[in-house]
């Protein structure tokens, strides 16, 4: 499969302080890929930069096999081909919906039809000529999908996209917008801080903490194998005991089991995740 991105070693200090620390990930192409993380982890700042809005003090982003971004050279936002999708839409009120999607489209025959057809695959058929304002959140958001799907870019990034709406609507606008970037086949990255969320949506999850990535996986080794007990935390209801490990077993003060991990050995921490439990090396 073509790697449509890849991110290498991306560090990004504000005012003395790393707020992406080496941040490595690729994405492949048609893929869905989330960057999750509590809020302050560096997720919005690592999708800015790979959008261009913000230039790494190092590390190299490239689309395509082409760099984009590293110690010699900085390729414009404009020039990427990347469709942005804001937490809140950032709509033009001034246009309607139709001059919405076809903001970014040359004026040619194929304009109008391609609009429609973004709008179709989003569920907003027939809302042309509708005014912005007088769309909910929810529609809002499924039009600046349309607008960024519009142009055909090499990627789409979504910053939040869905944090603003109404808890109720939440999954069911969530599975519309996928369902619209599988339908076009997009490669894409959404940047949220909803654990179900990511776990739910996406082929591929960054778990960000304090601006590294802690883990990149599918959603199922994520779940079951967490890398750390931050990142177990981070995932799921979980509880914390202290533990010996000798010879593939850990004694707890709830019982004795075997981990199929010989190599730990000594003082370790049980993180119990439900319906399972991972062992890791304890921190004292």
């Amino acid at each position: 499969m073509k790697t449509t991105l890849k991110v290498e070693s991306v560090t990004k200090s504000f005012d003395g302080v790393r707020v992406a620390d080496s941040v490595s990930f690729s994405v492949e192409s048609g893929q869905i890929a989330v960057i999750v993380g509590p809020s302050g982890s560096g997720k919005t700042t690592v999708l800015r930069c790979i959008a261009g809005f913000e230039r790494p003090d190092s590390g190299t982003i490239s689309m395509n096999e082409a760099v984009v971004s590293d110690t010699s050279t900085f390729v414009l936002p404009e020039r990427r081909h990347v469709g942005y999708v804001p937490q809140e839409g950032a709509l033009f009120p001034h246009l309607d919906v139709a001059g919405n999607v076809g903001f970014g489209l040359e004026r040619s025959a194929d304009r109008d039809a391609r609009v429609a057809e973004c709008l179709e695959l989003v569920g907003m058929s027939g809302f042309e000529r509708r005014r912005v304002d007088e769309l909910s959140g929810g529609q809002q958001q499924r039009v600046a999908l349309a607008r960024a799907l519009a142009p055909q870019p090499q990627l789409i990034v979504m910053d939040e996209p869905f944090s603003a709406l109404d808890a109720a609507m939440r999954p069911g606008i969530c599975a519309d917008v996928v369902s619209a970037l599988r339908a076009e086949g997009a490669t894409a990255i959404i940047v949220t801080h909803d654990r179900i969320e990511a776990l739910a949506v996406a082929d591929r999850i960054a778990v960000m903490m304090n601006g590294s990535v802690m883990q990149y996986d599918d959603p199922v080794t994520l779940y079951r194998n967490p890398a750390s007990d931050q990142v177990a935390a981070f995932l799921g209801d979980f509880y914390v005991e202290d533990g010996v490990a000798r010879d593939g077993q850990v004694t707890t003060a709830t019982g004795s089991f075997a981990t199929g991990e010989s190599e730990l050995s000594g003082e370790v921490e049980v993180v119990r995740q439900t319906p399972q439990l991972r062992v890791f090396p304890s921190k004292q």
